[in-house]
């Protein structure tokens, strides 16, 4: 590409916050640094793992905009770091046990250029399992500000790009929440400005035993009622009623992904 044609597109800033994930953080580096688009500055912000990470981090590190491999206060304080770092007009981050399918930032760089009005576009998105075999698709779909108030959260969060001038007006993410932080950032974000859903797969959203997706899902909608409650939200609404239904059927909920993972099998057979 021409280095002035190159030089006008719009940089891409993209945080990885990783804490002891070795197995998976090299394919999310590799995910990243693949990408086809010529503008990103990725920032890896690992919390001081023990387990070879920062090596894994280190054989990448001539490529990277910046790292750092130190204690830090979890997930949501690493995000945060990373983005007090960034220079880009468009902001992302990727968990290291995920990875960006080929093309997402140039796809996602094309709709934000398109579409001036639209401060956040999310893709479509596969759940993987710890080899990176595809399961099921993640129900992805078009949601807005109502829509996320009541509980519809078809956002992927690994698929989401948003600018970051939309960040600076509603960031950082908020550390007291430990699963939804995510929600709650869309929902302020929401709440200022239209989002896009492309039909496009951007992502793999990787499920492992140590997967906080797997482990400790139970804390998501907890959390979301705190940002209900917290938005003037009460308890004759829809989102309270599809928490209190949640928490009836919270024990077979893990069975969603294996129905998933059968109706994906099986439209793969048809194809």
């Amino acid at each position: 590409m021409d280095k002035r044609l190159e030089s006008s597109l719009p940089l891409v800033s993209i945080v990885t916050p990783s804490f002891n994930q070795a197995p998976y953080l090299a394919a999310t580096i590799d995910s990243v640094l693949g990408q086809d688009y010529p503008r990103i500055e990725y920032i890896v912000i690992d919390g001081g793992s023990t387990d070879g990470s920062r090596q894994i981090i280190e054989r990448s590190a001539a490529r990277l905009s910046h790292w750092v491999s130190e204690p830090d206060l979890g997930q949501t304080d690493a995000i945060n770091k990373g983005f007090s770092m960034a220079r880009g007009e468009i902001l992302a981050w990727l968990n290291s046990d995920d990875t960006y399918l080929p093309g997402a930032v140039s796809d996602a760089v094309g709709c934000l250029t398109r579409r001036r009005e639209v401060g956040l576009v999310y893709g479509q998105a596969y759940y993987v399992d710890g080899d990176g075999e595809r399961m099921a698709r993640y129900p992805a779909g078009p949601t807005d500000h109502r829509g996320l108030r009541r509980g519809v959260t078809t956002i992927p969060q690994q698929a989401t790009f948003f600018r970051s001038r939309v960040w600076r007006m509603v960031g950082p993410l908020d550390p007291s929440f430990y699963y939804a932080m995510d929600y709650d950032l869309w929902v302020r974000i929401s709440a200022l400005t239209p989002m896009a859903f492309v039909e496009r797969p951007w992502a793999n959203f990787r499920i492992h035993d140590l997967s906080k997706s797997r482990r400790e899902a139970s804390r998501c909608w907890p959390e979301m009622m705190r940002v209900h409650f917290r938005d003037g939200g009460g308890r004759l609404s829809v989102l309270y009623a599809k928490y209190l239904v949640r928490r009836i059927v919270e024990p077979i909920m893990p069975w969603r992904l294996t129905l998933r993972k059968w109706r994906f099998a099986r439209e793969h057979r048809r194809a």
